[in-house]
């Protein structure tokens, strides 16, 4: 998986993240701010803002929405990085560094990377 197909993978994971979001955001008054927070996970699933804005809708979702974090893909902290890293512990980010050293290897070799296949038998997922 080249950066260009990894960037496509977590924009998917964001939209159907923002997806949900905005499902339960339906269900509360014109005025609530999870309507705003929503529209704000829709605009980074579209790749507007994805990295300047998307490390403060992360930090905004964690602490203000809490009740939905542990629905946020965590995959997008890594992918984001920054603040949102504080949201992962040490093993969690090391195993997505593994991950992503296994990546960057690949595509220097020239080699074929599944990352969701790498990813499943890192994290344990299978």
């Amino acid at each position: 998986m080249n950066d260009s197909e990894y960037r496509n993978f977590c924009l998917e994971l964001v939209a159907s993240f923002a997806a949900r979001l905005s499902q339960e955001a339906e269900k509360t008054s014109p005025e609530d701010p999870l309507r705003s927070l929503a529209n704000g996970f829709e605009a980074l699933a579209r790749g507007e803002g994805l990295y300047d804005e998307g490390a403060a809708l992360v930090n905004t979702l964690f602490t203000h929405a809490p009740e939905f974090a542990p629905l946020f893909p965590r995959d997008l902290l890594w992918f984001i990085g920054g603040d949102c890293l504080h949201f992962m512990p040490d093993e969690e980010l090391a195993k997505y560094q593994q991950l992503e050293d296994m990546r960057i290897e690949a595509m220097a070799g020239d080699s074929s990377f599944d990352y969701r296949a790498e990813r499943a038998k890192l994290l344990n997922l299978q």
